[in-house]
C-alpha cells in the first residue's frame, strides 16, 4: 500500500511538470511572435521612413542644416559738392516682428507690446525716444489696438515689420535670451540713414522706404517689382529725388551671417560670415551754404511778404506760403542749388513716419521744383490757393520777340504804338490790356521787353503768327510749341529726376475752349502755359548761352567708399538754337525789368519778371516768377523763381534771386570777379 501511495505521488509529479513545461513552451513561443509582430512594426516603420518619408526628411535635414540671416547692405554716402555729408548710413540691429497669421491670439500680441514697451524702458539707450505698447502695436501692423478694436486687416503677413532701430547690446541680450516666448520678433543686422538735420535740398536728395512698400503696385514704382529676388524686404531702398535715382550706385550688395543648428535650431557651431559691400558715394553738384542760403532766402521773404508795414502797398502778399528757386550754371548745366518751400526732416520717415506726421507734410512732400507741391494750408482750403505749377507769365517774352524775330513777324527795328490794350477776334469784342491799362507808346522789341508789354507781344507776334500759319486750321500753335520745346519749355529738362513733371502747354486745351486765336494772343505773353521751376531755370540757362541748352546736372561723381572714381560727368548740349547774333542781343538788353534787390549787386544780371494771373476756386490769384542770369556780359549762373500768390514778380521773386546770387559769389565765386570767402571744394 506504501508503494502504491508512492507511485501515485510520482506521476502526479510528473504530470506537473510536463504540465509547467507546455505552458513555458506556450510562453515562449507567445515572447517570439510577440517579438516579430514588434520586429516587422519597426522594420516596416523604417522602410517606411527610408523609402517612402526618407526624401521629405532629407529636406528636412538640409533646410535646418544652417540659419542664415541676410544682412542688408551699407548704403553709399551722398555730399554735397564741398564734401560734406548730406545723407548718410550706419550699421545697427533692429528689432523686427513678424505677423504669422490670422489665428494669431490678441491677447498674447498685446502682451508682446507691453512686454517690448517695458524691456526698451529698461534696457534701452538712455538718449532713445521711450516707446509705448501703442505705438509699438501700430509698429506691429496688427490691425488692433490696446483695446483690440479692429478696424482693418493686416497690411501683409510673412514680411517682417521694424518695431525699433539701432538696439542697445543690453536689449539684444534679453531679446535672444528671450525669443522662444517672445513669439513673432526677430533680430536683423541692419543700417540706418541719416540724413543732416539741416534740411539740406530735402525733396531733391529724396527718402527711402522699406523694400516692401516699394514693391507693393499702390507705390507706382514699377522699378522694384522685378527685385524680389535681389533684395530683402525688410531693407530700405530709395523712394523719389536722388535716393531713388541712384539706388542701384548707392544701394551695395547685402551680405549672409550663416549659423550650423541642430533639428531644435540651437547652434552647434561658429557662424560663417559674407560681408555686405558698401555702396557708392555722390558727390553733388548741390553747394551746401549756396542751398541753405536759398531756403533762408525764401523763408524769409515769405516772412516779409507777409508783412504790411514793411512790405508796403506793391510787395504786401499774406497769402504766399510757398516759394521754388532753382540755381543752374550755364556752361556746365550744374544746379548748385534746388529749394521747394516748405520743406521737412527726412529723418522722419527712418523707422516708419505715423499717418498723422504724414498727413501733415503730404501737401509738400513732392518737389515743388518739378512737380506739383501745395503750401501748407490745411486740407479744407488747399484747393483755393495754386500749386507749384502756375502760369509763367511775362517770363515768356523774351522767347516770345525770339520767336517772332525768326518766324520773321517783326525785325530789330520794328515799332508799334502801345496805347495800353488791344482788342483782336471777332469784332474786335476780346480785349486784353497792359498791367494797369498802361500806355507805353512807341516801342520796339526790346522797349517791350524792358516794360513788359502785353499788347505789342498779342499784336506784333501773337496775330501775325496765328495769320502766317493760316488762322483757325492752321497748325501755328505746334509752331509755337516746337519754339518752346528748343528751350526746355513743354518737354522734360533731361533731368532724369523721378516724377518730373513735363508742363502743360494749355493753349492747346483753350484753343479748343475759346479759338486758336484767342490761345496764341494768351500764350504769347505767358497766360496759356504751366512749367517747372526747374524747366525755367533751364530755359534762363539756354537764353544766357544763347541758344544751348543743357541737361541739368545733379551728381558731380560718383566714388567707392574708398574714394576710387567709379564715374565723372561732362556736360551735355541737348540741343542748340542758331538764331544770329542781333536776335539775341535784340532781347537780352531788353532783359532789364524792375526787381528789387537784383538792382543793388554789383553787377549786370539780365532779368524779367512775370506776374502771372490764375484763376482758383478762391478766385482769382497773382503769382510772382522770375529768370534771370548773370553777369549779363559773360553770364555764369542762371536762376529761376516762382513764388505762388507772391502778387509782382519784381517784388514777390526778384529778391529771392539777389539773395542767391550774393551766397553764390560768396561761396562760388565768378559773379563780381571777387575771390569766394567761403568755403571752397577740395
Amino acid at each position: 500500500m506504501g508503494s502504491g501511495i508512492f507511485r501515485q505521488t510520482e506521476d502526479q509529479a510528473e504530470k506537473l511538470e510536463i504540465r509547467k513545461r507546455k505552458h513555458f513552451s506556450v510562453r515562449l513561443n507567445l515572447f517570439f511572435f510577440v517579438t516579430f509582430v514588434l520586429f516587422s512594426v519597426l522594420i516596416i516603420k523604417l522602410a517606411i521612413l527610408q523609402f517612402v518619408e526618407g526624401k521629405y526628411f532629407k529636406e528636412v535635414e538640409n533646410m535646418i542644416s544652417n540659419s542664415e540671416s541676410p544682412i542688408a547692405p551699407i548704403r553709399g554716402t551722398i555730399y554735397d559738392r564741398t564734401g560734406y555729408a548730406i545723407a548718410q548710413s550706419r550699421s545697427m540691429q533692429s528689432l523686427y516682428y513678424r505677423v504669422e497669421g490670422r489665428a494669431t491670439n490678441r491677447d498674447e500680441i498685446i502682451e508682446l507690446a507691453k512686454e517690448l514697451e517695458k524691456v526698451f524702458a529698461d534696457y534701452g539707450k538712455p538718449e532713445a525716444a521711450p516707446l509705448s505698447a501703442a505705438e509699438i502695436l501700430k509698429r506691429m501692423d496688427v490691425g488692433f489696438d490696446l483695446d483690440k478694436n479692429s478696424t482693418k486687416e493686416p497690411s501683409y503677413y510673412s514680411v517682417p515689420r521694424r518695431i525699433k532701430t539701432d538696439l542697445s547690446t543690453k536689449e539684444i541680450a534679453y531679446l535672444m535670451e528671450h525669443r522662444d516666448v517672445m513669439k513673432g520678433i526677430e533680430i536683423f543686422e541692419d543700417s540706418i540713414r541719416m540724413y543732416d538735420n539741416q534740411t539740406i535740398a530735402a525733396q531733391l536728395v529724396g527718402y527711402m522706404k522699406r523694400f516692401s512698400a516699394a514693391r507693393n503696385p499702390e507705390s507706382g514704382l514699377a522699378y522694384y517689382r522685378s527685385k524680389t529676388d535681389e533684395y530683402l524686404d525688410v531693407e530700405d531702398v530709395g523712394f523719389d529725388g536722388l535716393e531713388l535715382m541712384y539706388q542701384e550706385e548707392l544701394r551695395g550688395k547685402k551680405g549672409i551671417k550663416s549659423y550650423p543648428v541642430n533639428a531644435v535650431q540651437k547652434i552647434v557651431g561658429p557662424a560663417t560670415l559674407v560681408p555686405p559691400e558698401k555702396g557708392h558715394n555722390l558727390y553733388l553738384t548741390i553747394d551746401k551754404d549756396v542751398q541753405l542760403a536759398t531756403e533762408q532766402a525764401i523763408v524769409d521773404h515769405l516772412s516779409y511778404l507777409h508783412n504790411r508795414s514793411l512790405a508796403g502797398q506793391f510787395a504786401y502778399a499774406p497769402n504766399a506760403r510757398s516759394g521754388y528757386a532753382v540755381a543752374m550754371e550755364v556752361k556746365t548745366g550744374k544746379v548748385v542749388a534746388m529749394a521747394s518751400m516748405p520743406d521737412y526732416d527726412t529723418n522722419l520717415w527712418t523707422g516708419g513716419m505715423s499717418t498723422e506726421k504724414y498727413n501733415e507734410i503730404m501737401p509738400f512732400v513732392n518737389n515743388g521744383t518739378i512737380t506739383t507741391s501745395y503750401p501748407d494750408y490745411p486740407a479744407k482750403e488747399r484747393s483755393k490757393h495754386p500749386s507749384s505749377l502756375v502760369y509763367m507769365g511775362s517770363v515768356v517774352k523774351p522767347l516770345t520777340i525770339l520767336v517772332g524775330l525768326d518766324e520773321g513777324v517783326i525785325t530789330p527795328s520794328t515799332t508799334y504804338n502801345d496805347t495800353g490794350s488791344f482788342s483782336f477776334g471777332t469784332g474786335n469784342k476780346a480785349m486784353i490790356s497792359n498791367s494797369d491799362r498802361h500806355p507805353y507808346g512807341l516801342l520796339n522789341p526790346t522797349t517791350a521787353i524792358i516794360n513788359s508789354s502785353n499788347t505789342f507781344m498779342s499784336a506784333m507776334v501773337g496775330i501775325p503768327l496765328y495769320n502766317k500759319y493760316g488762322g483757325e486750321k492752321s497748325k501755328v500753335l505746334d509752331v509755337w510749341a516746337d519754339h518752346l520745346a528748343q528751350f526746355g519749355l513743354g518737354v522734360k529738362t533731361g533731368s532724369n529726376l523721378p516724377n518730373e513733371y513735363p508742363g502743360s502747354n494749355e493753349f492747346f486745351q483753350n484753343a479748343k475752349t475759346s479759338s486758336m486765336q484767342s490761345a496764341m494772343v494768351y500764350a504769347s505773353w505767358g497766360q496759356n502755359e504751366k512749367y517747372t521751376t526747374l524747366q525755367l531755370a533751364q530755359y534762363a540757362a539756354t537764353l544766357a548761352s544763347r541758344g544751348k541748352r543743357m541737361q541739368p546736372q545733379f551728381v558731380d561723381k560718383i566714388t567707392t567708399a574708398s574714394g576710387e572714381l567709379v564715374k565723372g560727368f561732362e556736360p551735355v548740349v541737348l540741343n542748340e538754337v542758331n538764331y544770329p547774333k542781333n536776335y539775341w542781343d535784340t532781347v537780352i538788353k531788353g532783359m532789364k525789368s524792375g526787381a528789387m534787390g537784383i538792382e543793388d549787386l554789383p553787377y549786370p544780371v539780365a532779368r524779367k519778371t512775370g506776374t502771372s494771373t490764375q484763376e482758383v476756386p478762391g478766385g482769382t490769384v497773382d503769382n510772382a516768377v522770375l529768370i534771370s542770369f548773370a553777369p549779363a556780359d559773360d553770364p555764369v549762373l542762371a536762376v529761376a523763381v516762382v513764388v505762388p500768390e507772391g502778387e509782382f514778380g519784381r517784388y514777390g521773386a526778384a529778391p529771392i534771386a539777389a539773395k542767391v546770387y550774393e551766397a553764390y559769389d560768396q561761396y562760388i565765386g565768378g559773379l563780381s570777379g571777387k575771390e569766394p570767402t567761403g568755403a571752397k571744394q577740395p
